[in-house]
């Protein structure tokens, strides 16, 4: 009886240590996660839990907490760690002093590769490099600069004849959709030689940019969802989405390579000059043996570079009239800058409205659209407060210490952040989440500031390519805009992001528009 009375003692005195040692250990989690100014991190998952939660909000969850005081922490997942940071001085490190130690890796290509495959967004090393060295060529080239001048200037047009109906029937307008129409005619005229009429007066359906976008989110969520590749391999939930979504971009994207090809053959048969847009380019490059390019390789170059000149562009713009609906007296002070061109142009009273467009839209050349100084710094500004890729994460090759004393591990994930760094009252000052294009001049002149303060373009040797162009596309159409149209919210509107690789609107931005 004793023996069994010390068996049944020993036994409940293990049983109460363990609960006792449980407890313990839980109040401790819990009195160390109450004081972590970091990210929660839960045994096994880490910080998933809290991100999964935030996802709509990602951008603001993490700058809630460089808000704090952070500028550079960790978030843990399970086998992976992420590192987010706002220094300039990380920022410079891990885009230009030690840019080989970080790549975009393989975590990275394996999550995007379903939408952008091999193309020079989700590459490094040799193909990264051959893709680059063959748009930078076409970047810089005069020829497509004047070419795409041209092409802004016809576009921004019918964006101004689609406007002038709306005020006619005093209904609002999905501007972000007008703008995403905007920008993907852009890029497939000057980037792919093609035109697809998005911009017709009918605001036809755009199959290819719904399924693109909903496409985008879906490889975002990856990062986050430690499940989908099991998704997946069932074909469900968000990897269902994707694979529809990505059907329906394919099917464009060939269509697009296939019109592309022929015209070239048959210009070539006729013994016509070969275009110089980028798809061209690539097409002529690919018919080097040693290259073997395939209709898989041309597909995703295209849809890097839809990515690329459509949604960032196109994102901007609409934050920037959303802005502007805010803050009014900044839209004044763009069209006083913008009305004192048109001393340059044949505009009278009694023409129409879309003569005058025409007419003011004669003088918007390349060399005229630098001097607007005003303009510049507003969609700069824009830039700054919504950058179109809010976050950029690159791969770590080999274990390393940032120069803040960060420790970064081999096979983990540093993410510079520009959504939260161009809020940052640490870099901004006081007023850092006001839209002050003011800020950005002096004496009358913008002043561009370092790289790594404003991230937004990155730097280094992948500093973006298409900058230029982009703020050529944004000051054509916003100039003739801002010059003959007014914009206000329509009431109710709920205006936020979606949480993707680019900084788009959830519910786009209504506008009721009306003439200056």
């Amino acid at each position: 009886m004793e023996e069994v009375m010390r068996a049944s003692f020993s036994s409940g005195s293990v049983v109460a240590f363990v609960i006792i040692a449980t407890l313990s250990y839980l109040w401790i989690f819990r009195w160390r996660q109450r004081h972590r100014i970091e990210p929660k991190e839960w045994p096994i998952i880490g910080g998933a839990l809290e991100t999964i939660q935030h996802f709509d909000v990602m951008h603001d969850w993490i700058l809630s907490y460089f808000n704090k005081g952070l500028k550079t922490f960790h978030v843990k997942y399970p086998g992976i760690t992420y590192t987010y940071t706002i220094d300039p001085n990380n920022i410079e490190y891990i885009l230009k002093t030690n840019f080989a130690n970080f790549p975009k890796g393989e975590l990275y290509h394996r999550h995007m590769e379903t939408l952008l495959g091999d193309g020079i967004f989700n590459s490094d090393g040799e193909a990264w490099r051959q893709q680059r060295k063959t748009a930078s060529f076409e970047f810089t080239s005069r020829v497509l600069r004047d070419y795409s001048t041209v092409v802004f200037r016809e576009n921004a047009l019918k964006v101004g004849d689609i406007l002038s109906s709306v005020c006619q029937k005093h209904q609002p307008i999905d501007m972000q959709d007008l703008f995403m129409r905007f920008t993907l005619e852009g890029i497939c005229k000057v980037g792919f030689g093609v035109e697809i009429g998005t911009l017709s007066e009918s605001l036809p359906a755009v199959p290819f940019a719904t399924n693109f976008d909903n496409a985008n989110e879906a490889v975002t969520y990856r990062f986050f969802d430690p499940f989908w590749p099991l998704k997946q391999m069932f074909n469900i939930g968000n990897e269902a989405v994707l694979s529809r979504s990505v059907k329906v971009v394919d099917d464009f994207t060939y269509k697009v390579i296939k019109i592309r090809r022929a015209e070239m053959d048959l210009a070539t048969s006729e013994g016509h000059d070969k275009k110089a847009d980028l798809l061209s380019r690539f097409i002529l490059l690919g018919k080097d043996p040693e290259q073997n390019f395939t209709d898989k390789t041309l597909r995703d170059v295209i849809l890097n570079f839809i990515i690329a000149g459509r949604d960032t562009t196109a994102a901007t713009l609409s934050w920037f009239v959303y802005l502007l609906s805010i803050y009014p007296h900044v839209a004044d002070k763009i069209y006083d800058e913008l009305h004192a061109l048109e001393k340059d142009a044949n505009i009278n009273a009694s023409q129409t409205l879309n003569q005058k467009m025409r007419e003011y839209s004669s003088i918007l050349s390349y060399d005229v659209l630098t001097k607007v100084q005003y303009l510049h710094a507003a969609i700069t500004e824009t830039i700054r407060l919504y950058p179109a890729v809010p976050q950029d994460p690159k791969g770590i090759l080999a274990d390393d210490v940032l120069p803040d004393g960060t420790v970064l591990k081999k096979g983990g994930l540093v993410s510079y952040v520009p959504y939260a760094q161009g809020r940052a009252k640490v870099i901004w000052g006081d007023d850092a989440e006001s839209f002050r294009p003011e800020r950005w001049i002096k004496d009358g002149v913008f002043i561009p500031l370092s790289p790594f303060r404003f991230s937004a373009f990155q730097a280094g040797p992948r500093i973006c390519l298409g900058k230029d162009s982009a703020y050529l596309q944004m000051k054509m159409v916003t100039a003739l805009l801002c010059r003959f149209f007014k914009f206000d919210l329509m009431p109710g509107h709920q205006v936020k992001y979606r949480t993707m690789a680019t900084l788009a609107m959830e519910n786009g931005v209504k506008m009721f528009v009306t003439r200056r």
